[in-house]
């Protein structure tokens, strides 16, 4: 069954829409401590479906994204009588549909599950495209499986809860689909204002970027080839999310990966020949909207021990890159030597001012 994804701001019509063609024998919704308070209330009293669903919640935040929040989820299925034909709509940021989609994955083999994204960021990246997992160890998303929603709706009907900077966090997974795909659509995104688009806007936005991701992804389900691509900025970007996380001053994933982008842009024009001209202008951008993650040369080490652990690597020796011989011409299974590796992130310094 193909994955449907429904760009609509009438979220509770659609819900019910396809709770009606599912036929579940029963519903649970997952989701994190905030969004049961700011926006499931919402939601459940616009849908009779959703109102009389178990309700199953675990704690915010990417700390929480581990094997003792998602053995809570299967405890919530479990005690709701769960079978084969029930259904998971997971409501929540990319932790939950993350971690929801892979409980629904994995229970009894496998259920039913619907992805209802309520921040930008999941919007965009999370809840589309069938990557689902936790966090263990110490590493993102170190376990997890492929496994499709069977619909996502995305809306921007529940960003009116976000804060400046979670959308900006979000808007920076945009970015990256603009830089992969073409100079018109990166140029349009970066001339916006995002604490200034309204939700309709917002919406068309979102919606042509979701379709980027939509049709890579169709093309390459299981990341073999060319799925690689919306992996550019996310292995120097986990680096330095994993960082500040070791480190006691945590970056939210948009942030990590648009100082990651700034990086691997750098690492594009040594390797590539990427104009210098994107690079400055990507640079300034990020600077002035997302201000700057500093680092020092003592960081280097710990940096690229975590992009050596990095999922796309074939060996921890070889690291992986999706780098960028101009924009919308993503070069996938690039290598980068320690010393490269050094001299971009000594440039990215010189940047930002660091």
């Amino acid at each position: 069954m193909e994955q449907k994804i429904i760009y609509t701001n009438s979220v509770a019509e659609t819900v019910d829409k396809l709770v009606d063609e599912i036929k579940p024998v029963n519903i649970v919704v997952i989701t994190d401590s905030n969004t049961a308070i700011y926006v499931y209330p919402k939601l459940a009293k616009e849908s009779k479906n959703v109102a009389d669903a178990r309700l199953i919640t675990v704690k915010s935040g990417d700390i929480n994204k581990n094997i003792d929040s998602l053995m809570e989820i299967w405890r919530g299925m479990e005690a709701g009588k769960c079978t084969r034909k029930s259904l998971a709509i997971n409501m929540g940021g990319g932790v939950i549909t993350d971690m929801g989609g892979f409980a629904a994955a994995t229970y009894k083999r496998g259920i039913k599950f619907i992805n209802i994204p309520t921040t930008l960021l999941s919007a965009v990246d999370a809840a589309v495209g069938g990557k689902t997992g936790i966090n263990f160890a110490g590493y993102k998303n170190e376990i997890g499986c492929f496994c499709e929603a069977d619909a996502v709706i995305i809306s921007t009907l529940y960003f009116e809860t976000l804060n400046s900077h979670e959308r900006r966090s979000g808007y920076a997974e945009m970015i990256k689909h603009g830089l992969i795909k073409s100079h018109k659509i990166f140029n349009e995104l970066i001339e916006q204002d995002v604490e200034e688009i309204d939700k309709e806007k917002l919406l068309g936005l979102l919606t042509e970027s979701v379709k980027i991701k939509e049709e890579i992804v169709k093309a390459d389900p299981k990341e073999s080839g060319i799925r690689k691509a919306l992996n550019f900025g996310h292995t120097i970007g986990h680096a330095f999310e994993e960082h500040s996380l070791k480190h006691g001053n945590p970056i939210s994933h948009g942030y990590a990966v648009a100082f990651g982008m700034i990086t691997e842009v750098i690492l594009s024009h040594l390797k590539l020949d990427m104009p210098t001209k994107t690079l400055n202008l990507l640079s300034s951008y990020i600077k002035e909207v997302y201000g700057i993650y500093e680092i020092t040369c003592d960081d280097y080490p710990e940096l690229i021990s975590y992009m050596r652990h990095d999922k796309k690597n074939s060996t921890q020796e070889n690291i992986n890159f999706t780098l960028l011989k101009d924009v919308g011409e993503p070069v996938i299974n690039c290598t980068a030597s320690e010393k490269e590796i050094i001299a971009a992130l000594d440039i990215y310094r010189d940047l930002m001012g660091i």
